[in-house]
Order: C-alpha cells, then sequence, then structure tokens
C-alpha cells in the first residue's frame, strides 16, 4: 500500500524536465562561458600585452613551461590553482548538459571507461617526470595540458567509436556483434598505434641508450589488452567500448615504458639516478585503499543488486520525478527500491570505490612520498595542511617526517565525508551525468595525482 500511496502522491506533483531541455541554471553557465570567451578573445587582440603578457602568462603559462624545463615541478599559486578549480567546477555544469541533451551513456561501465582516462594521465606523468618525452613535447605532460590533450584524445576515441558502430548499439545477435568487432576494433588498433608513434617513437631517438624489451612488450599487451576489452564487452555502447579498449590499452602502453626506465633507465635533464627501487610504498599507497574498498564492496554489493533486479539505479530518483516531490513524500519513500537500498548499495558502485581508493591513495603517497623520501607539496592549500601538521609534531617532541599525516587524516575525513553525502543524497534521473562529471573531477584531483606519486617514488624520479 505505501508503494501504491507513493506514486499517487509523485503523480500529484509536476514532473522533471526532460533531458533535451536546459535549465535556466544551465543556459546561464552556457551563455556566461561563451560571453567570457568572447572577452578573452577580444582581450587577445586589443589588448594582448595586459590580457596575456601581464596577466594570464604569469599565472598559466610560465609555470607549465618552467615545470616541463630541467628544474621541473613548479608549484601552484593560490591564483592559477582558484583559476583550475572554477574551470573545472564550470566544466562540469556545462558538460553535464551537453552530455544528458546528446543522450550519452552514463552508467557504472562508463564509470569504468573514464576511470581507465584518468590513469592514463599519470602514467604519462610519471614519463615526462622521468624526462623521457622531447623537450618539443613536454608541455603536452604538464597540469593543466596533460588533461586537454588527452581529453581531445577522449573526444577522438568515442566520436570515432559511435560514428563507426553506434549504429548496432542497440542490436543483439551474433552477426551485428561480429560487424561491430570488424567495423571497430581495425580502427581502434590503428589508433593505439598512431598515439605511440606520435608520442612514444620520437623520444627513442633521444635515448639511444634505453633498451626497447619492455617497450614492445608493452606494446604487443596493449594490443591484446585492447582485443581481449573489445571481446569481453559484448553489447555495450559502442562509445563506451571505444573510450574504455583504448584508454586501457594506453595504460599499458604507458606503465611498460615505467618498466622499461627500471630495466634501463636513460639520462634524465636533472641528473638524477635511480639507486634502489622501494617496493613497500607500494604495499602502503596502493594496498591500503584497496583494503578499505574490498570492506566497502562487501557491504553493499547485495543491495546494489536487488536495487539493479528492482529495475533502478542507485541513488537515481525514477525518470520523471522531481527530487522536491522525493522529498514532499517523508517516510513513504523508504519503501520503495531507491529509498531502502540505496544507501548501502552505493558504496559497492564504481564511481565511489573509485572516489575513495583515489583520495586515499593521494593522501598516503603524499605523506609517504614527503615524510620518507623527502619530496615536497606544490599545491599551496595542501602545503598549509602539511605545516600545521609538522608543527603539530614539534608541539609534541616528534621528530619524524614534515606533518604530512595530516594531509592523509584531512584526505581521509574528506572522502568519508563524500561518501556519506553521495549515500545520503538522491539525484534527478536528468542529474546523472552531473553525478558522473563531480566523480570524474574528484578523480582528476585524487586519483590522478596519488598514482603519479606512486610512480614517482618507485622511479625514483
Amino acid at each position: 500500500m505505501s508503494r501504491i500511496a507513493l506514486d499517487q502522491h509523485l503523480e500529484q506533483h509536476k514532473p522533471a524536465l526532460p533531458d533535451s531541455e536546459f535549465s535556466i541554471w544551465e543556459k546561464t553557465a552556457i551563455w556566461a562561458v561563451l560571453g567570457l570567451i568572447a572577452i578573452l578573445l577580444s582581450g587577445f587582440v586589443l589588448a594582448n600585452d595586459v590580457v596575456w603578457d601581464e596577466g594570464l602568462k604569469p599565472i598559466i603559462w610560465d609555470p607549465v613551461t618552467k615545470d616541463a624545463g630541467a628544474a621541473g615541478d613548479a608549484g601552484y599559486s593560490p591564483q592559477n590553482t582558484a583559476i583550475y578549480t572554477g574551470s573545472m567546477l564550470v566544466c562540469v555544469v556545462i558538460l553535464q548538459a551537453l552530455f544528458r541533451r546528446a543522450d550519452f551513456p552514463c552508467d557504472d561501465r562508463m564509470t569504468l571507461a573514464l576511470i581507465a582516462w584518468v590513469c592514463l594521465a599519470p602514467a604519462m606523468r610519471v614519463l615526462e617526470d622521468a624526462d623521457f618525452f622531447t623537450q618539443d613535447m613536454d608541455v603536452l605532460f604538464i597540469s593543466p595540458l596533460i588533461h586537454l590533450h588527452l581529453a581531445a584524445w577522449l573526444i577522438g576515441i568515442a566520436a570515432t567509436s559511435q560514428w563507426v558502430a553506434g549504429q548496432w548499439d542497440h542490436a543483439t545477435s551474433d552477426r551485428d556483434e561480429a560487424k561491430i568487432r570488424r567495423a571497430l576494433m581495425p580502427i581502434l588498433l590503428i589508433a593505439l598505434l598512431l598515439h605511440w608513434g606520435l608520442l612514444y617513437q620520437p623520444a627513442y631517438i633521444e635515448h639511444e641508450e634505453m633498451g626497447m624489451f619492455w617497450v614492445f612488450t608493452g606494446l604487443i599487451a596493449s594490443f591484446a589488452v585492447l582485443i581481449g576489452i573489445m571481446l569481453k564487452t559484448q553489447h555495450w555502447p559502442a562509445i563506451t567500448r571505444g573510450m574504455l579498449a583504448f584508454g586501457s590499452a594506453a595504460v599499458v602502453m604507458g606503465v611498460a615504458h615505467w618498466a622499461q626506465f627500471l630495466a634501463t633507465p636513460w639520462e634524465q635533464e636533472s641528473a638524477r639516478v635511480l639507486e634502489t627501487t622501494p617496493i613497500w610504498p607500494l604495499f602502503v599507497v596502493l594496498g591500503i585503499p584497496a583494503v578499505v574498498c574490498f570492506f566497502l564492496y562487501r557491504m553493499g554489493i547485495e543491495d546494489l543488486r536487488q536495487l539493479k533486479l528492482s529495475g533502478f539505479e542507485a541513488g537515481v530518483l525514477p525518470e520523471g520525478v522531481q527530487l522536491a516531490a522525493w522529498d514532499d513524500a517523508g517516510d513513504l519513500v523508504n519503501s520503495h527500491p531507491v529509498g531502502l537500498l540505496s544507501k548501502k548499495g552505493l558504496l559497492a558502485t564504481p564511481m565511489v570505490l573509485a572516489m575513495v581508493y583515489g583520495q586515499l591513495c593521494d593522501g598516503f603517497a603524499t605523506m609517504v612520498g614527503i615524510d620518507s623520501f623527502g619530496y615536497g607539496e606544490k599545491h599551496p592549500v595542501s602545503n598549509e595542511v602539511i605545516k600545521l601538521g609538522g608543527r603539530l609534531n614539534e608541539s609534541i617532541g616528534v621528530e619524524f617526517g614534515e606533518g604530512a599525516w595530516l594531509f592523509t587524516l584531512v584526505k581521509a575525513v574528506l572522502i568519508g565525508t563524500i561518501v556519506w553525502l553521495f549515500a545520503e543524497m538522491k539525484v534527478e534521473h536528468r542529474q546523472r551525468h552531473l553525478r558522473l562529471l563531480i566523480v570524474l573531477a574528484v578523480l582528476i584531483v585524487g586519483l590522478a595525482p596519488g598514482l603519479r606519486d606512486i610512480g614517482r617514488l618507485t622511479l625514483g624520479v
């Protein structure tokens, strides 16, 4: 009876906007960004000295070129941190609206595909830290350009996959699956070979002393991974298959170059020499977050399975239902699968597990890198937290480390708060893309730097 009462209550309220329509806030954001772009372009033309030479260049471009140079690892400033953060938030609002209107997939499969691309950034960024890429290409692998650069690859792969094989997205026959593989797989393999040829191959000329065993092993393995994922993702949307297959294969290719550096280190501009390869940080930085995620998965997987069997998505209201109408229903929602199973079910979803793993990975990697290996922190806010931890160490007489333990603790509290908010929060069906892009933003500032840090620790760069 309570389920019937809930349905009757929801029917009395105005339905949510259809996915094809922009909200007033989305329209405002889109027009504001277009206006800002017009102002910047006008400034570049009419007052380039003020807008670029004295304005944006010292804040944004100079740190990038410094980071790409021999000095390396230029720090962030409060100004460019604010610009990057604001730009990311605006992109989340605008892109989610565009993706929703284009009806892009927004499920756990797409989450996995995006995670692969997030991992690709640190896989290549660590190689830049090791001075692998040519000087002409270094800037492409410095934040934030590395994310824009890889976003261009992602868009190209996604668009190509959809254009080539999207017409068979809802097909279920073996014949149609064979058509998808014949159409999409060769193009992805060629794109992967192009990725290797454009980004990696020019560096081999500069590093004549490096071996090639792990390079070619990784190249073969990346092709195998791409083919394997294509075979294992039958009946997935073409855009998701292409993104996951290419992104995962590219990660394998990048990590293979890590292995090559460990086997035959090449000369670096900084003249650093790898003396030992520490293994124990891997168990701390990658192992502890994995254990936490394992228990979260165990806690939520049964509710998540029941929720999927009922035809609903964790934390997502039924299509057409407004959040206000759901909240007004009071205790009636407790009998609905979304209200009953979402809290624990969300704990087992890839988006929550990835956020938890990424933030903890970043926290432990920072603590190990700074307190045990003498690395520094380049982000101003994080650095202040670490300094506070150092002062706390001094006040209680602890001489070990610089206080990065406090940063790890803050990260743990932060991700705990985010997980709690996700568990309590419900989103309308049209807001699923917004939730996914928020998760992507959290991964970019958590998982990506965490993996980069552990890569640097492992390679000693």
